[in-house]
C-alpha cells in the first residue's frame, strides 16, 4: 500500500530534499508542498493525506495551529513535526495540538522514511526518553490546562496499569517485562484503551493520564 504524504516547510530547498528522498521510496508518495501553515491546511483538505510532514516554525501560520485546525476538521492524517531544536516549545504545543510525533531536521534519509512507515501504521513516533520529558513539561503546564477529567472506569484493571505505565515512558518491551506479558498482549491492550477513550494514539494517551491525575512527575 503505498503512504500518501504533504510536505509542510517553508523553505523549498527542504521540501525538495524531503521529496528527492521519499520519491525514492516505492511505497511513499508526495501528494502536495505547503509552504506556510494556511496552505497546509488547504492542501491537507484537498489531497487527503495519510501522514503531513509539519514544520513548526513557519509564516502567516506556524505548524502548531496548521496541526490544530487540520486535527479539529477531522482530517484522519498523522502530523510528523519538523524542528531543529529538540523539544523546543513548539514541539509541545504541537504534541498538545493533535501531532503525534516529532523528527529533528537533521534525521537520516532512511529513518524519515521509516518514521513516516510507523506514524501511518497509526503508531506514534515518542521515544520513551522523550515521553519522559513530556510528561515534565506537562506537569508544569497542568494547571492551567486542566479539564474535566475523562472517566477511566471504561477501563479494565489492566488497560488502566497499561495506561498508567505507558505514560509513565515505558516502551512496549519494558511493559511486556513488567507485567509478565507478551508484546502482543500488550499491543492488544494498548489499541483497546484507545478505542474505550477516543484517542488517536499513544501520544493522546500520555497526556489524557497526566490530566486525569493517573501519573505524577514523581513517578518513574
Amino acid at each position: 500500500m503505498t503512504i500518501r504524504v504533504l510536505l509542510c516547510d517553508d523553505q523549498a530547498l527542504v521540501r525538495g530534499g524531503f521529496r528527492m528522498i521519499l520519491e525514492a521510496r516505492p511505497d511513499l508518495q508526495v501528494v502536495g508542498e505547503a509552504a506556510d501553515g494556511a496552505q497546509a491546511v488547504s492542501l491537507a483538505r484537498q489531497t487527503q493525506p495519510d501522514v503531513i510532514l509539519m514544520d513548526v516554525r513557519m509564516p502567516h501560520l506556524d505548524g502548531v495551529e496548521a496541526t490544530r485546525q487540520i486535527v479539529a476538521a477531522g482530517s484522519p492524517a498523522r502530523i510528523l513535526i519538523l524542528t531543529t531544536y529538540d523539544l523546543d516549545e513548539y514541539v509541545y504545543a504541537a504534541i498538545r495540538a493533535g501531532a503525534s510525533g516529532f523528527l529533528l531536521k537533521d534525521v537520516q534519509p532512511a529513518q524519515l522514511a521509516e518514521a513516516i512507515r510507523v506514524i501511518a501504521a497509526g503508531d506514534a513516533l515518542l521515544a520513551p526518553s522523550v515521553t519522559r520529558r513530556l510528561l515534565g513539561q506537562f506537569a508544569r503546564t497542568l494547571p492551567a490546562q486542566r479539564a474535566t477529567p475523562t472517566p477511566l472506569s471504561a477501563l479494565t484493571e489492566r488497560e488502566t496499569e497499561v495506561l498508567r505505565l505507558l505514560a509513565a515512558g515505558l516502551s512496549n518491551a519494558e511493559l511486556a517485562g513488567r507485567l509478565y506479558i507478551s508484546e502482543a498482549t500488550v499491543k492488544s491492550h494498548v489499541s483497546s484503551l484507545l478505542r474505550k477513550l477516543g484517542l488517536r494514539d499513544r501520544v493522546q494517551a500520555v497526556i489524557l493520564a497526566y490530566d486525569a491525575g493517573l501519573v505524577t512527575p514523581q513517578q518513574p
